[in-house]
């Protein structure tokens, strides 16, 4: 049975806690299928909104009002550590393996990116990219785009190859002025940026969607800083969820309502998102897609997610309770939770329960606290790896080194293109062969002109060679060559007896296909025959047929009783006429019987 598992993470409120499971608790991790529970809680966390990470591992949340990050173990289920930082801290997002061997990114108050990893320790900061606080971060399925958004209307996408780097790019790069600069900005945007969300796909063509406080919703390809489909939204959007098959996005407003913004629901020729009549002009939200919430006590919308079907839809709201949504009716379903706080950040987790699942390869059971670098090389030569750096994890499973022989062997078998692929070397099998092809090309070698090979023939070249051998050529074999011939003349047999098999095969296939048609046509000819009888039956007005020579006055069937019966009823209703008529029709029907 599949189980669906969700992380909820609340901001402190001066409001009392009824429920005492919640009392001083900032963190939740809820069981969300089959049966909505409580399933673990985490002690001292204000979280605002965008500044929760999860990994495997660990649980990362960004404190309000405080320039710490608190780092919660999910294997010991406690506080593993406070991480200081020099600046308060907006919005955090994590990068990479999703086991917890990753980066953590940082958007800092003073619209700069930090990036933590995880495993190392290393943390490198970029210069002040936006004029607020970096309030909001996205990062793509491949991780080689990170983006960030600020109240300063701006969205900018970096590259994190780039940025994590070891060597500086060099001034005359085209795409970077600077080392530490975003690839692009995306600034169509005319208020502050709310909410960053990106699609699912790993290809060039995967979206972004951006929501603003100018009551608009954007969908970009971010790897050309296109606009694809501007949405124009009723109220302020304050958080975004994408469809898992990336065909609709969520937008919660402050009133608790959800809006859906389908985008294929507009008919196109071509792509929706890549239609450039869409493109150019705005798309107004419909009012029949905003579903309503039961109750205004709800408050404000302040997170959304997805269930991994995509059927159900779950917020977090103002109030603290957390709902559901039914995305196929559109309408409010039920009440969750309420955790008397509000509810800012929900991260759906992976369902569990799937067969044959595989094992991750390594696991992080405690983080290495961050070290600041002042720039993203190192000081020493460029590109080169600092002797220091080290990475701390627990691989959960032997590793598939690479073979340390060529005899080795192959567990479990492979072909031997795979084996030679996988190999540091050549295998054993493939340098045999190869010394076995060589020592036919020596014996070639040492026929003489006279003697050439006949391709068509192959005991030709076999019956030159045993005259070399006649004639005093001691490095040619002799038992060799007849234990060749032996060998062509064992093929010869059994390409006759295929031949033989094959003609037989033919032969046989030949008489079924003729039986068949000859099947298919006497049963065409009974279908023909009774469809014949049945017509003869309709004409005499009597649902009884005999043989057709019956039908035809020719035999003794009942067709022909009938029609006899049928004379009869006839001559006795002209008898009953009498007079002179029945005399003159008697003798004129003799008349006409005498011939």
């Amino acid at each position: 049975m599949l189980t669906e598992t969700f992380v909820s993470a609340l901001l402190s409120s001066p409001k009392p806690k009824s429920n005492s499971a919640v009392k001083d608790a900032g963190i939740h991790i809820h069981d969300f299928q089959p049966t909505p529970a409580l399933k673990t809680s985490f002690k001292k966390s204000s979280t605002p909104s965008n500044c929760l990470a999860v990994s495997a591992s660990h649980i990362f949340a960004a404190q309000a009002e405080k320039a710490v990050v608190h780092v919660y173990s999910r294997e010991r289920g406690n506080q593993e550590a406070i991480v200081p930082f020099p600046e308060r801290i907006h919005s955090i997002v994590l990068v990479g393996d999703a086991n917890g061997a990753g980066v953590l990114a940082l958007g800092t108050e003073e619209g700069r990116i930090v990036l933590w990893e995880l495993c190392t320790g290393r943390s490198i900061s970029t210069p002040q990219s936006h004029l607020q606080a970096v309030t909001t971060l996205a990062v793509e399925p491949t991780s080689n785009f990170l983006l960030s958004g600020s109240p300063d209307s701006n969205i900018h996408v970096w590259s994190l190859p780039a940025l994590l780097s070891f060597s500086q790019p060099s001034s005359t790069d085209s795409i970077q002025t600077s080392p530490r600069s975003p690839r692009r900005s995306l600034s169509n945007h005319r208020a502050a940026i709310t909410h960053l969300v990106t699609g699912h796909g790993s290809s060039v063509t995967n979206i972004a969607v951006s929501a603003s406080q100018d009551n608009t919703c954007i969908v970009w390809d971010y790897h050309t800083g296109t606009l694809l489909r501007t949405f124009l939204l009723p109220s302020t959007p304050l958080c975004l969820a994408l469809d898992p098959a990336d065909r609709a996005c969520y937008a919660g407003y402050e009133d608790g309502s959800i809006q859906l913004l389908d985008f294929y629901k507009t008919p196109s020729l071509t792509n929706t998102l890549y239609d450039p009549a869409q493109q150019a002009t705005p798309s107004q939200a419909p009012l029949v897609d905003r579903w309503a919430p039961p109750n205004e006590s709800l408050g404000a919308v302040h997170c959304v997610a997805v269930n991994y079907e995509g059927t159900t839809l779950i917020t977090g709201h103002q109030s603290g309770k957390i709902v559901s949504w039914d995305v196929a009716k559109g309408r409010y379903v039920t009440e969750l939770f309420d955790v008397s706080a509000p509810v800012t950040n929900l991260y759906m987790l992976s369902p569990t329960g799937f067969p044959h699942t595989p094992k991750a390869a390594l696991t992080v059971h405690n983080i290495v606290k961050p070290r600041y670098e002042t720039s993203l090389s190192h000081h020493g030569e460029a590109g080169v790896v600092p002797a220091n750096y080290s990475f701390a994890a627990h691989f959960t499973s032997s590793l598939h080194l690479p073979r340390l022989t060529a005899d080795e062997p192959l567990t479990p078998p492979l072909s031997g293109f795979d084996a030679a692929l996988d190999h540091p070397w050549f295998p054993t099998a493939i340098l045999d062969e190869g010394l076995a092809e060589l020592a036919s090309w020596d014996l070639a070698s040492t026929l003489t002109p006279t003697n050439k090979t006949d391709h068509l023939n192959p005991s030709s070249s076999l019956d030159g060679a045993a005259d070399v051998h006649d004639h005093g050529d001691e490095r040619e074999d002799t038992s060799d060559i007849n234990a060749l011939k032996s060998q062509i003349a064992d093929l010869n047999t059994l390409i006759q007896a295929q031949h033989k098999t094959q003609k037989w095969t033919w032969e046989k296939l030949l008489e079924l296909n003729t039986w068949r048609f000859e099947r298919e046509k006497r049963d065409m000819d009974v279908e023909m025959e009774m469809e014949r009888n049945d017509v003869v039956a309709v004409r005499n007005g009597n649902g009884t047929v005999g043989s057709a020579g019956d039908s035809e006055g020719q035999g003794h069937g009942e067709v022909g009783e009938d029609r006899m019966d049928e004379d009869d009823d006839e001559d006795e209703d002209e008898d009953e006429d009498g007079g002179m008529d029945e005399e003159e029709e008697d003798g004129s029907g003799a008349d006409q019987s005498t011939p």
